[in-house]
């Protein structure tokens, strides 16, 4: 089996790259697939995740306007998939051009999307006016006109497939593959938050956040794990806040596994999600989790005041709440960070690997026929 899968960038830390690294290698080291990945501008260089040596690496150099870089980038997908042959193709690119792949590309191979994101998804803040609104409305639509033209959609959970409303669409959620023997205690005095710098995943909210809860709790931190975005001023935000002193950012981490195990709470304030492999991470290492309820990852795994606590969006205020009770109430965290560890089973990666291979070979059984 020879797996061809598009994705714009392999090097940052978010989890289509994390999951990406994941599944390549399980697939390789258990199952004997030859593995390619096509990425642009030369992305795997000091890559924070590990890919298995044997995968096959092609980069995409687009330069120029739009337009030329659109047909750049329609002639370089067609090389690659010349050249490397693949048995399917998956596309994991929620950019606009990564939509248009079905309509870029002459093949007889199953073109599969994996949609790692909501279909509200915003990266950027825009200010909400007649005009804008009918722009975005009009990009949702391009998304689901262009999604029904893959051969197979691949959701990560129902509620997203329900967003995309397709006819050819088939629900695999990610895996999650952490020691499960190790748990956090949950006695440190630390909350954390892994996610980049960008405007969907809501850290100004988190900071907002905490200057409710550090007003009770001044001896507790709040860690930031994730690459800086200068434009969003969110150490400015910090110090406005008055809260610098108690806010720590890092950078991306690879023994992330360590700041899960000596943090004490997780939180998640995103504008939107698609199935966050974070969340599933921290609540594998039985961290207690708290998460806006926000399109459309973390109703997907989260089952409120059961495994985690799932906060009407935007209610900055009850967010704050809900870490006060976790940081007053050792033996909530304990009995929430328990239960989330336990409904982390069902993500085990053989299952969910497994399922990925049965799907592949039932494809290529189609197409035989």
């Amino acid at each position: 089996m020879r797996i061809l899968y598009i994705t714009p960038i392999i090097k940052g830390e978010g989890g289509v790259q994390k999951i990406l690294s994941i599944k390549t290698n399980y697939f390789i080291d258990n199952f004997n697939y030859q593995i390619d990945i096509l990425s642009k501008n030369d992305e795997n260089d000091n890559l924070l995740f590990d890919y298995n040596k044997e995968i096959g690496f092609y980069d995409l150099s687009l330069k120029g306007n739009k337009i030329s870089t659109l047909f750049q980038y329609k002639k370089q997908l067609q090389n690659c998939i010349k050249l490397v042959n693949p048995d399917c193709i998956i596309v994991c690119d929620f950019g606009l051009k990564g939509f248009l792949i079905p309509f870029l590309i002459h093949t007889k191979k199953p073109v599969i999307f994996e949609a790692h994101g909501s279909l509200y998804n915003e990266s950027q803040y825009y200010k909400v006016t007649f005009f804008s609104k009918l722009a975005h409305n009009v990009k949702y639509l391009y998304r689901i006109f262009c999604a029904k033209r893959f051969d197979l959609f691949i959701a990560l959970s129902k509620e997203s497939l329900k967003e995309w409303n397709l006819k050819k669409g088939v629900v695999i959620p990610n895996s999650v593959a952490v020691n499960n023997n190790l748990v956090a205690p949950l006695i440190s005095k630390k909350v954390i938050v892994v996610a980049r710098h960008s405007y969907e995943k809501g850290i100004d909210r988190i900071l907002q956040v905490w200057k409710i809860v550090s007003q009770k709790h001044k001896d507790w931190e709040l860690e930031i794990y994730g690459t800086e975005d200068q434009s969003l001023q969110l150490k400015s935000l910090a110090e406005a806040l008055t809260i610098s002193d108690r806010v720590r950012f890092y950078e991306p981490v690879k023994d992330i596994e360590n700041k899960y195990l000596d943090s004490a709470i997780y939180a998640m304030t995103s504008r939107s999600e698609g199935f966050p492999m974070v969340l599933l991470e921290a609540m594998s290492y039985g961290l207690p989790v708290v998460a806006f309820d926000c399109p459309i990852g973390p109703k997907s795994i989260i089952i409120n005041n059961e495994n985690g606590f799932l906060i009407p969006d935007g209610n900055i205020e009850l967010f704050a709440t809900k870490i006060n009770e976790l940081i007053e109430d050792v033996n909530l965290r304990k009995t929430i960070g328990i239960a989330a560890h336990k409904s982390m089973g069902k993500y085990n990666i053989d299952t969910i690997m497994k399922t990925w291979n049965e799907l592949f070979t039932e494809i290529l059984k189609n197409k035989k026929n």
